[in-house]
């Protein structure tokens, strides 16, 4: 089911489940789409998952599992900070879930967290018990995390960097990092210095942005007007190819995901992330209310942007299946932009990200990526490197 591309008729079932534990951050990050976005939700939910939450939504889980036969799920355990919980109430929420899973089901646990609360203790418990940490940052030196601030304006970087120094020496539970690119940045020294930290894994992620509210553009530049992007602006896209011909000529490395998912769809792969590709998204949100969310980029549209209706006590995840907005990122070509349907790279790009093609016109989010251009530079770079590799052999 993952590799249809055309429209469907039946829904395909969550396999990713993204609980909120704690729905506050101890960093005040300048470029946060969720604590500085328009959508501001988060003020009104509980701090943390009440108990009653956290049972009510194993058994949806469960229930969803038991109903589509799945034999493996991803939870990741998010926030805000996680780790504002300590380690004993991820324990218990694991515990819980794998309590209620059917026989032959099992779970993958995952934490993402900025860091600074990390201790010796905490990794030690959390990673015998099975969970595997990513971390986010926007690089590898105190400068380059400049953004990345505590609620005082004091650097998160003192904090990380002991972080990074604990997982380095557990291969086992250290996931990779998360790395929100900074246009000003300069794209090898990010690079360079993330591949210092030994990370098994990178992403770059394109800043949460869309045609009404634009990413941030290069020094000297204003924003990008609305669509189509003019030919030969593509500042992000010039940005990765810069950081994937270090990564396609450098050797061993970590594997950075957006390369290797474009290098799949290339070769005709199904992609397993929403920024590319046209698999279904089977991931949702439940918050620490047991609101039942979509995924929260789209917090970075509007207020409400990934609000379903539905909640954990009253409503079955399929049910959220079922919900429009859920259902639109299932559809494949047939629910993109016609601009989008009719390109040649529509197989690769997918139109990416869901929230990326935001505008604040009827048309909402069928519109082609406000990163149109950056990604069809990236990804005819990258075409071009493999067809030149392949002739070459």
């Amino acid at each position: 089911m993952a590799g249809e591309t055309t429209g469907r008729t039946t829904a395909v079932p969550f396999r990713q489940f993204v609980l909120k534990v704690h729905s506050r951050c101890n960093l005040a990050c300048t470029y946060c789409y969720i604590y500085a976005g328009p959508d501001h939700s988060w003020r009104e939910r509980p701090r943390t998952v009440p108990p009653a939450t956290v049972r009510q939504t194993a058994r949806r889980i469960a229930e969803h599992a038991r109903t589509h036969r799945l034999r493996d799920i991803r939870i990741d355990l998010h926030g805000g900070e996680p780790l504002l919980t300590g380690p004993g109430p991820l324990l218990a929420q694991a515990a819980a879930v794998r309590a209620a899973l059917p026989a032959g089901c099992t779970a993958e646990f995952g934490v993402q967290t900025n860091g600074t609360l990390l201790t010796q203790d905490t990794l030690d418990t959390l990673g015998a018990a099975g969970f595997r940490l990513g971390l986010s940052l926007d690089g590898g030196t105190p400068g380059l995390n400049r953004r990345r601030l505590d609620h005082a304006g004091r650097p998160s970087w003192p904090a990380v960097c002991r972080a990074v120094g604990l997982l380095r020496d557990r291969p086992d539970v250290f996931a990779g990092i998360l790395c929100t690119i900074d246009i000003t940045a300069d794209p090898a020294e990010v690079y360079g210095s993330l591949c210092a930290l030994d990370p098994p894994m990178l992403d770059f992620l394109l800043p949460h942005a869309n045609w009404s509210s634009p990413p941030p553009a290069p020094a000297g530049r204003g924003p990008r007007p609305g669509p189509p992007a003019p030919a030969g602006r593509a500042p992000y896209g010039d940005w990765l190819c810069t950081v994937f011909d270090l990564w396609w000529d450098g050797g061993p490395g970590p594997r950075v995901r957006v390369f290797t998912e474009i290098l799949g769809l290339l070769l005709g792969r199904p992609s397993t992330s929403e920024a590319v590709g046209l698999s279904p998204v089977v991931a949702l949100v439940v918050d620490t209310d047991g609101a039942i969310e979509q995924v929260d980029s789209l917090k970075s549209a509007y207020e409400g942007a990934a609000a379903t209706g539905l909640n954990v006590f009253r409503h079955s995840f399929d049910e959220a299946l079922a919900h429009p907005g859920m259902a639109a990122r299932q559809r494949g070509r047939d629910g993109l932009a016609a601009q989008c349907r009719a390109c040649a790279l529509v197989e690769v790009c997918g139109g990416g990200n869901y929230a990326h093609r935001y505008r604040a016109d009827p048309g909402g989010f069928t519109h082609p990526s406000v990163y149109c251009a950056d990604l069809e530079r990236l990804i005819r770079h990258i075409a071009a490197r493999l067809d030149a590799t392949v002739s070459l052999n």
